[in-house]
């Protein structure tokens, strides 16, 4: 039977334009809805492009010397932030300096894109400070990994803009990230993400081999990123709804019993059991630390928490702290096949 407080939340929910479940019925609160799809224009051979630094600062300004090389190399012309070599403590200035760089970015219409000049730690402390509908209003791709993912994330969860998980800038930037990149970013292929063919002098493929967990094919909008920022982000406003959702998920320097910690935290939170398919990349150097004679591995970590879902799941896919790296839009709808290893963008992520 429903009663006069459910109908009150139904009312409001029906004026609003968005209906609500029996679960924000009973919480007080109707589901918000999601934002728009909004895709970034396409990178052009000569466009700007800005280097953030949301996260750690850069002590040797050579580094950074460096990195504007590598866009040069690749195509482009690199425009520093207006803070880029500022410094608080481990940051790279504080919070409002770092956000307001990446505000600015976002309002020259003469950068085309962003570009994360490395992780480390402090971009989830700049997600308050940053203009949302200034964003929205001036869509441009964003790429970066391992901590940025803060940044991957709120940004498509509070404006619908997609973002990239790829390459930052002192990444070694392979031939394969390079090639990965302007197929997604440039040519604007709705590609198809498979591991990378075995060398001609290997028997098998030894690197990349895809660990299925529970085969099958699932559709599925794409998020994620590194786990710890997740993890950390959980129940704050900076995450999207990952209702029906491929999530995707790669960390590095944590032992089994921390990405174990990190995994109860998604499933306890509710994230896990709203999935369509899950995929990981890699764990790098995450090995048992010194006397942990009996710890789980990262497999049986995974298949604990991933397998009892009975969703397409896979491991040791092409991206996390490696050379090689999958450029992957963060927001848009993908194909995942578990025991292909692939991720299928079903449309372009840029226009």
């Amino acid at each position: 039977m429903t009663t006069r407080r459910e109908w009150m939340f139904a009312a409001v929910a029906a004026g609003l334009g968005v209906t609500a479940g029996p679960r924000e019925l009973e919480a007080g609160m109707p589901a918000p809805r999601a934002p728009r799809l909004i895709k970034p224009r396409r990178l052009q051979p000569g466009d700007v492009v800005g280097l953030a630094q949301p996260a750690t600062l850069t002590l040797d300004e050579g580094e950074l010397e460096l990195v504007e090389d590598v866009v040069r190399a690749l195509g482009f012309v690199p425009r520093r932030g207006q803070h880029a070599l500022a410094r608080h403590g481990y940051l790279a200035g504080r919070d409002e300096q770092r956000a307001a760089d990446l505000n600015a970015m976002f309002a020259d219409p003469e950068v085309k894109a962003i570009l994360g000049v490395r992780g480390g730690w402090g971009s989830a402390r700049v997600l308050p400070h940053l203009d949302y509908d200034l964003i929205a209003k001036n869509p441009k791709p964003l790429m970066g990994y391992s901590d940025i993912t803060a940044l991957l994330l709120a940004i498509p969860a509070r404006t619908g803009l997609v973002t990239f998980h790829g390459p930052v800038g002192v990444s070694r930037w392979s031939e394969f990230q390079r090639l990965q990149a302007q197929r997604v970013l440039m040519d604007g292929e709705a590609a198809l993400l498979s591991p990378p063919p075995k060398p001609e002098k290997d028997l098998v493929q030894r690197d990349h081999r895809v660990r299925t967990l529970t085969p099958g094919r699932a559709r599925g909008v794409l998020y994620g990123g590194n786990l710890t920022v997740l993890s950390a982000l959980i129940g704050t406003p900076y995450v999207p709804d990952f209702e029906g959702a491929i999530l995707f998920l790669e960390d590095v320097r944590e032992e089994p019993y921390r990405v174990d910690r990190m995994m109860t935290q998604l499933a306890l939170s509710g994230v896990l059991k709203k999935l369509a398919g899950f995929v990981f990349g890699t764990c790098s150097r995450c090995e048992p630390g010194e006397g942990s004679y009996a710890s789980l591995t990262l497999r049986e970590v995974l298949e604990d928490h991933v397998k009892p879902l009975g969703i397409p799941a896979w491991h040791n896919a092409v991206f996390g702290h490696q050379e090689d790296q999958w450029t992957l839009p963060c927001g848009l709808p993908v194909e995942i096949d578990a025991a292909a290893g692939t991720i299928q963008l079903l449309e372009p992520a840029v226009i």
